[in-house]
Formats: C-alpha cells, sequence, structure tokens
C-alpha cells in the first residue's frame, strides 16, 4: 500500500490519502457515512491498481479517519469540495469514481463537477438522498430545530450520529427526483438483503441518471457493506471488464 500523505484543503484542514501513481483513467474510491480509507473494499481496488498498473485514489473525509476536522462539522458539500480539491491537485486527468453508501451519493455531486474528466463511476449500495428516506418525521424535525439525532449502529458499540449541519446541507442536494445529467458508463450494486439502504434506490438511481449505460446488478444474498470474497470477486471483475467514456461522450 502506499504510504499515507496529507493534502491542505482550501479549509486548511489536511485531508489524510493515498495515491498509486499509473495509468488512468484514475480509480478513486469514495468511502461511506463515518467510513475511511482502510476497509476491505477500498484496501481491494488498491491492490488491484498495483498490481494492473493502474493509478488509485484513496482518501478520509475531513473529521474522519486520519484527516483534520471534527465530524460533526463534515458535511456532503465539504467533503465534496476536499475530494475534488485532492483529485485537481494530483497528476491524475480522466476518473473512475467508486462509491460506497454514502459515498455513491458523493459519487454524483463529484461527477458533476468533474465534468469531461469523468470516464465511469460504479456505485456500491449508494445511497443518494438518504437524508430524506432515511429519516421518519420526528427526526426530521429535530434535525430541522438544529438537533443532532442518535440511531443504533448495527456495526459497532456507540450510536451513529447524524448532526444538523450534515442534514441541512444534505437536504439542498438530493438528485433523484430530477434528471442526473451525468452520461458516462455507470454500474449500481445492491444487495437484496441491504436492511440500511433499500436496493431499489439503485433502480431509482439508474431512471434518474442521463446516461443510457447503466447496468444494475443486483446480490440476491448481499447486505449492506458486499464486503465478502464473492462480493469483492464481484466487484474486481467490474473493474477488469469496464468500459469508460471518452472525453466526449461526458458532459464539460
Amino acid at each position: 500500500m502506499p504510504e499515507i500523505e496529507f493534502h491542505e484543503s482550501a479549509s486548511g484542514r489536511h485531508i489524510a490519502y493515498r495515491f498509486q501513481p499509473g495509468s488512468g483513467p484514475a480509480l478513486v474510491f469514495l468511502p461511506g457515512y463515518m467510513s475511511d480509507m482502510d476497509g476491505g473494499k477500498a484496501t481491494a481496488i488498491m491492490e488491484w491498481a498495483a498490481r494492473n498498473g493502474r493509478a488509485c485514489l484513496l482518501l478520509d473525509y475531513s473529521g474522519c479517519g486520519r484527516s483534520d476536522g471534527d465530524f460533526a462539522d463534515g458535511s456532503l458539500s465539504l467533503w465534496r469540495d476536499e475530494t475534488c480539491g485532492l483529485i485537481d491537485a494530483l497528476p491524475i486527468s480522466d476518473i473512475v469514481l467508486i462509491g460506497s453508501s454514502m459515498g455513491g451519493w458523493l459519487m454524483l455531486l463529484i461527477g458533476e463537477m468533474l465534468g469531461h474528466r469523468l470516464g465511469a463511476m460504479i456505485g456500491i449500495a449508494a445511497a443518494p438522498d438518504f437524508s430524506d428516506w432515511g429519516f421518519n418525521a420526528a427526526q426530521k424535525a429535530a434535525l430541522a430545530a438544529g438537533q443532532t439525532v442518535y440511531e443504533d449502529n448495527p456495526y459497532g458499540p456507540e450510536p451513529t450520529p447524524t448532526h444538523a449541519k450534515f442534514w441541512q446541507d444534505a437536504e439542498t442536494l438530493k438528485r433523484l427526483d430530477s434528471v442526473i445529467n451525468i452520461t458516462c458508463p455507470v454500474h449500481l450494486l445492491h444487495g437484496q438483503n441491504d436492511t440500511d439502504v433499500p436496493w431499489n434506490t439503485s433502480l431509482k438511481l439508474a431512471a434518474a441518471l442521463r446516461s443510457a449505460a447503466v447496468q444494475v446488478h443486483l446480490v440476491k444474498d448481499g447486505d449492506h457493506r458486499l464486503s465478502r470474497d464473492q462480493d469483492i470477486a464481484l466487484l474486481i471483475w467490474l473493474l477488469e471488464n469496464l468500459h469508460h467514456a471518452p472525453p466526449d461522450r461526458n458532459n464539460a
């Protein structure tokens, strides 16, 4: 694995990342909510890139992993801008975005900003608009009033917080109710045993994308993480067989 380095963002925060130089388009992995670049999917992607001479970027959003900042100050807008700033600071041109869960929402926001540099996208249990469908009316009222909402965490002992700043920002960035002006090839993986993000979210996303080159891969016994050996093997197979769009197929 490449050594961890740090990029100073426009806000002055130091963003931790690992970068593997190589041929393009560069693979950029976007972790999920409260996750980081040390997860199984991120590691598998980086190892595949190293074996195949491909450029690859892993990162921790501010307030996560080894990056500076307080998680309570995080938002989709902030993490989008930090990621785009890091991409622009590295010697990479065309990009393949790979977004897991919340990272699948960020994938759309970053993809819109990349324009003609976006070659393809892979969503893994992508969760766009979860600020809407992921909370009940009482929770939304609390968040709108500036309160933090805590929910049971199936992956650890501490409850999962959603801070009002994150939720209020996310509500302005919903994408599923209008056409998403992205035209590159897109693959969406989703487990049908996902108890966090309903698998039909990927079907809604496929319908919203302007691109006609969209494929949805449903894993009947797959859970939200899609981190089993067979799930990782499917992801790597997609990387090995991925066709990316030439620049003139994307929006500048």
